[in-house]
This record gives C-alpha cells, sequence and structure tokens, in this order.
C-alpha cells in the first residue's frame, strides 16, 4: 500500500512538472504534430477494423439469442448501439489502445531515459516533462475523434453483419438504432473518452520517465505500464458510470 502511494505521489508531482516552464510554441507545434500522427492517425487502422469486426459480433450474437418469436427484430439495432456508444468504443477501445499506444509511449520515453536522451536535455535547462508529456496530452485531446470513429464503425459493421447475415432486414434494424435514443449517452461516452485520453498520455509516460536499468528493464516498464493503464480505465469506467448514470 505504501509503495502504491508512492508512486501516487509521484504521478501527481510529474503533472505539476509537466506544466511548469513550457517550451515556446514554435518548438512545441513540431512535437504536438508529431505526436498527433503517431497516437492519433497512427491507430486509425487498428481502431477501424477493431470496431467494423465487433459490432458484427454484438449484431449476430443479439440475433442468436432472440429465440422468443414475439421479441421485435429491431432489438438487434437498439442492442448494437447501446453496446457500442456505451461500453465497447469508449472503455474496450481505450484498453487495446493502453497496449497500443501506452507501450509505445512507454518504450520511447523508456529509451531515452536508458540512453541518457533525457539527462542531456535536462543539462540544457529544458523542462523534460514538458517537452516529452505535454504534446501527448495535447495530441490525446483528438482521442474523441478516434472514439467517434469507432461508434460509426462500430454500428455500421452490425448493420452489415445483421442484414448481409440475413438476421434482420435494413429498416428494422435502422429503427432499433433509433429507438429510446438519449442523447446524453454520447456526452457520457465522450466525458469518458478525455478521462482516459488523460489517462493514456499520462500513466505510460510516468513508467517510461521514471523507469531505471537498461533494455530489458524497458519491455517490463511496458507491460507494467499497460497493466495499470488498464486498471485505472476500468476504474475511472466504473465511477464515472456511478456519477453520471446513476439516478
Amino acid at each position: 500500500m505504501l509503495k502504491i502511494l508512492t508512486h501516487l505521489g509521484k504521478y501527481f508531482l510529474m503533472l505539476k512538472e509537466v506544466f511548469n516552464k513550457p517550451l515556446k510554441w514554435s518548438a512545441m507545434k513540431v512535437l504536438i504534430f508529431k505526436e498527433i500522427d503517431d497516437l492519433i492517425i497512427g491507430s486509425l487502422g487498428i481502431v477501424g477494423f477493431i470496431s467494423f469486426f465487433v459490432g458484427g459480433v454484438v449484431s449476430i450474437q443479439t440475433a442468436l439469442n432472440l429465440t422468443n418469436p414475439l421479441i421485435p427484430k429491431d432489438l438487434i439495432g437498439f442492442a448494437t448501439r447501446q453496446s457500442v456508444i456505451l461500453e465497447f468504443a469508449p472503455t474496450f477501445i481505450s484498453v487495446i489502445m493502453a497496449g497500443k499506444v501506452g507501450s509505445f509511449i512507454t518504450s520511447s520515453i523508456g529509451t531515452m531515459r536508458v540512453t541518457e536522451q533525457i539527462d542531456a536535455l535536462e543539462v540544457m535547462g529544458v523542462n523534460s516533462l514538458n517537452y516529452l508529456v505535454f504534446p501527448k496530452i495535447i495530441a490525446m485531446l483528438f482521442y474523441p475523434f478516434l472514439i467517434g470513429l469507432s461508434m460509426f464503425l462500430g454500428i455500421l459493421g452490425g448493420w452489415m453483419a445483421g442484414v448481409y447475415g440475413g438476421f434482420s432486414n435494413s429498416e428494422d434494424f435502422i429503427r432499433g438504432i433509433q429507438t429510446n435514443f438519449i442523447p446524453f449517452h454520447i456526452t457520457y461516452a465522450f466525458i469518458k473518452t478525455l478521462v482516459f485520453a488523460f489517462l493514456l498520455a499520462t500513466i505510460p509516460s510516468y513508467h517510461g520517465f521514471y523507469m531505471k536499468g537498461g533494455a530489458l528493464e524497458v519491455g517490463k516498464a511496458s507491460t507494467v505500464s499497460f497493466v495499470w493503464t488498464s486498471v485505472a480505465i476500468i476504474l475511472f469506467n466504473y465511477i464515472l458510470t456511478q456519477l453520471l448514470l446513476s439516478k
């Protein structure tokens, strides 16, 4: 328990230092665009692929469980929409991104630590945490765009699987998507997404920045950062759901 509290304290001290002594905007702008390319644009393919096919799986599984003929077929579209918007897109994709983006962040910063590049930045008077972490936080502000795309492709995949798989017709599926739609669910999903984006940018950065050792420890730090980022995402998912959706 004491070890966890120590890490929490160091994490919050790191966040404080991230926003101190900011780099010049001309240099920071280049870093931010590079991080957007690495973290957001570089993740479009895997997010799109997973979202499309998982949406299809949700649709098929819902259809296969509708054994009672009295249950309307538009429930397939309704269940697909609710599953994708409320949990799959914001939470499941974020856990996957903890593996892809989180490991990349930890390994890249950890490699700089091992090769003493971070020490060189500090010798030159550069705030290394601001230089390394702040651009990642700003880049991850575009993460809701990725989740919005995931929502669209998940529902599209569900529609294609339901219609072309012969489980539903297009009219029933679209009617199910529109049934009892609550706009706040979209707001709730994007609030979660922004919180998860901050966790995805900062927790892996913490593990990479404060790691010790050589190349082997970089791999271990990447694994540990994935575990703790996933734990934080699941924990905050529960807290935010309790705060925003419970009545």
